[in-house]
């Protein structure tokens, strides 16, 4: 009788730890990638917009992303920008941010002449230490990031985007 009250107890005792297992895992977050470490730093920042005008990147935080770093100096991020402001037309609620690695003026001038119709933000130089946190260790430009609505970063784009490629990425959010 006593071997069958240990054999019991013991099945209690395993069913109760495969329960607190149970619980504890589903309670824990997965582990975010460096990637989306790199978005929320970005998206936990003020910017001045092409205008001068600071705004909170937040602002864009729980939205379907695609974030471009670029510059105006940059062959590749000029030629690719007319097609992402045309994307962003056809994307919604898919929002495009350009991330400048330039001056505001610049950056100001620059989107009056090509009529972004996207918001573009002023880091500066200082774009190039999210560059790297987004696993861009050269720093290369064009950068870009898709963002899937959860939050987490899907895919990042090094150089001119081909945009057959991130329309088929797109279908896939």
């Amino acid at each position: 009788m006593t071997k069958l009250k240990n054999i019991i107890l013991l099945a209690v005792v395993a069913a109760v730890c495969v329960g607190v297992g149970v619980y504890v895992g589903h309670r824990t977050n997965p582990p975010v990638s460096p990637e989306t470490q790199a978005l929320n730093t970005l998206l936990s920042q003020s910017m001045p917009d092409a205008s001068g005008q600071t705004q909170s990147l937040a602002q864009y935080k729980g939205k379907p992303l695609i974030v471009n770093f670029w510059a105006t100096w940059c062959g590749p991020c000029v030629e690719e920008m007319p097609e992402l402001t045309a994307l962003q037309q056809e994307i919604a609620p898919v929002q495009i941010l350009g991330i400048g690695v330039d001056s505001q003026e610049n950056i100001a001038k620059f989107a009056q002449k090509y009529q972004i119709r996207y918001p573009l933000f002023v880091a500066g130089t200082g774009a190039t230490d999210l560059l790297r946190q987004f696993g861009n260790q050269a720093g290369g430009l064009p950068f870009t990031a898709l963002v899937g609505k959860d939050g987490n970063v899907k895919k990042v784009y090094l150089g001119r985007i081909k945009f057959d490629e991130l329309r088929a990425d797109l279908a896939q959010l």
